[in-house]
């Protein structure tokens, strides 16, 4: 999140400046194939030469405006989503490893 590149396609398709880290989720079995539906659409990640694309979705998270992030990089774990927002998510929501969370996703 810290690269310039990214954080300009962050801002261009989901309206804000990321903060640099975000906050990973392990999903459910359930979950896992509703990510993989996600590969589907979702908006693309161009990057610079070099690096991996990916695809962002705009949702929300206890309220608020975040983001997901899937890199596609060769390995990625399936159970994995990366939720981005313009603050430490973490902290600003009172996150602790392994709270369960939901996360809705807007297309």
């Amino acid at each position: 999140m810290q690269l310039p590149w990214v954080k300009k396609e962050i801002e261009e398709n989901l309206g804000f400046i990321p903060y640099p880290g975000t906050l990973d989720v392990r999903l459910t079995e359930e979950s896992v194939k509703l990510r993989k539906a996600l590969a589907e659409d979702g908006v693309n990640i161009l990057p610079k030469a070099g690096f991996y694309s990916g695809k962002c979705y705009k949702a929300t998270f206890k309220g608020l405006q975040c983001g997901i992030v899937i890199p596609e990089v060769p390995g990625y774990p399936e159970d994995k989503l990366e939720i981005i927002g313009p603050w430490n998510l973490r902290y600003k929501l009172k996150v602790s490893d392994g709270d369960p969370v939901e996360i809705n996703v807007m297309f």
